[in-house]
This record gives C-alpha cells, sequence and structure tokens, in this order.
C-alpha cells in the first residue's frame, strides 16, 4: 500500500509542476511576453492545454460562470495541494 500512495504522490507533484508551468505561461502569454504564434511556443501552450483541459473541464461546469476569470486551474490546484500535503501523508502514516 506504501507504493501506491509513493506512486501517487510523485504522480501529484509532477501534476503540480505541470500546473504550475501552464498558469506561468499563461500569465506571459497574456502579458505578450511570449508570443503564441512561435512553433515553440504553440507547441508547448497547446501540449499543455490537451494535457490539462481533461482535468479543468469537470470542474468548470461546477463552478459558477466567471466569464473573464476562470477559477478552475485555482481550485484543480488548491486540491492538488490538500491530496498531496494533507491527504496523503496522513494515509501513509495511518499505514
Amino acid at each position: 500500500m506504501g507504493i501506491i500512495l509513493e506512486i501517487l504522490a510523485l504522480l501529484l507533484n509532477v501534476a503540480f509542476f505541470i500546473m504550475i508551468v501552464h498558469i506561468i505561461m499563461s500569465w506571459l502569454i497574456n502579458f505578450n511576453v511570449l508570443n503564441v504564434r512561435q512553433p515553440l511556443v504553440y507547441q508547448i501552450w497547446s501540449g499543455l492545454n490537451r494535457l490539462l483541459e481533461p482535468v479543468y473541464e469537470p470542474v468548470r461546469r461546477v463552478l459558477p460562470d466567471t466569464r473573464p476569470l476562470d477559477l478552475a486551474p485555482l481550485v484543480v490546484f488548491i486540491g492538488i495541494i490538500i491530496a498531496r500535503d494533507i491527504i496523503i501523508p496522513r494515509l501513509y502514516f495511518a499505514l
């Protein structure tokens, strides 16, 4: 059971890192520091969107519509932090 929790913690850490890259990149794109017309930026951005949109979409359906501000990444980000830092350590030490 401990190995399953370690693998889950590793996957949550990878998801945490990917989300941080996605959030920072979205800020840089919105402030025109990065241009999506550049091929490398477009490939990274579309790859991150393909990875994270299936995670964000169910959360967007539950949250109220706040047009200019997308709260789904924030909710998922907080969920990953809670799962990684609170739930998994408690499960690990409960064994």
